[in-house]
């Protein structure tokens, strides 16, 4: 399904609107043995006094916690969909997807102990990080409520962590996944016995991507099965303009019920 592109100005800065907060945040990991540090993003209006659904989203294999803030300006597209009415209210939460001490990205990014880093990630997210979030912010701990969605390796993650823990996740988004991606029949392997346990599930991919055949087969299995999910093949390559449109249209589809 090829699905209309973000409009023109849909990440652009408007002047005169409320403002979400985005910041950074520690937090102890079990599973690593330090604190890690995640961007936290709260909407407009936030307040404790409300409860929230939360997205954590991730990034790809030469980022971090930051990456989508400083290349994605997330919270400028978040700021604009909130102000056109079109968003549940939510948190969006940017780990750090390398779970390991040192985890920032440098040196070799495909050294063998930071790609195993990446797998370990699923432990830190649900052992630790939820957690945290959930012990410090004023959130909704159904599955209904919690999203998760990635670029590149990110987007890899989300279809791995999110179909490996449907009882976490009702809302999965991949944008661009790239090779780290499991084979869709390891992960879903029984595709008549989750009919309607994922709500949306959204990926996307640029048509001059080279990495396009991962989401292709993923789109084909989930075809050749009857599942339902949206496939939007866009123009574009591995980057930024095809990522942020993911992070538009996907936004807007969650935590819809």
């Amino acid at each position: 399904m090829r699905m209309i592109a973000a409009p023109k100005g849909y990440n652009q800065y408007r002047e005169g609107i409320p403002r979400g907060i985005i910041e950074t945040v520690e937090y102890p990991s079990t599973t690593v043995g330090n604190s890690r540090k995640a961007m936290v993003y709260t909407p407009p209006g936030f307040s404790s006094d409300n409860t929230y659904n939360v997205l954590y989203l991730l990034h790809g294999i030469g980022g971090d916690e930051t990456e989508w803030y400083n290349h994605g300006t997330p919270q400028v597209i978040l700021d604009n969909l909130y102000d056109d009415g079109k968003l549940e209210p939510m948190i969006v939460v940017f780990p750090n997807g390398r779970a390991m001490p040192n985890d920032r990205a440098e040196g070799d990014l495909f050294d063998p102990d930071k790609i195993q880093a990446f797998e370990r990630f699923e432990s830190d997210l649900l052992d630790d990080l939820i957690p945290y979030i959930e012990e410090n912010y004023p959130v909704w701990i159904n599955r209904e409520n919690r999203a998760i969605a990635g670029l590149s390796m990110g987007g890899g993650q989300s279809l791995n962590i999110g179909w490996g823990n449907l009882d976490r996740f009702a809302w999965i988004g991949a944008f661009s996944a790239a090779p780290n991606t499991c084979a869709p029949q390891v992960l879903i392997p029984n595709p008549s016995e989750i009919t309607g346990l994922v709500r949306k599930l959204w990926l996307s991919c640029g048509d001059q991507d080279n990495l396009k055949h991962i989401s292709n087969q993923m789109h084909a299995y989930l075809v050749q099965h009857g599942i339902s999910h949206i496939w939007n093949e866009e123009q574009g390559g591995h980057d930024w303009p095809v990522w942020k449109n993911g992070l538009f249209q996907f936004s807007q589809l969650i935590f819809k019920i």
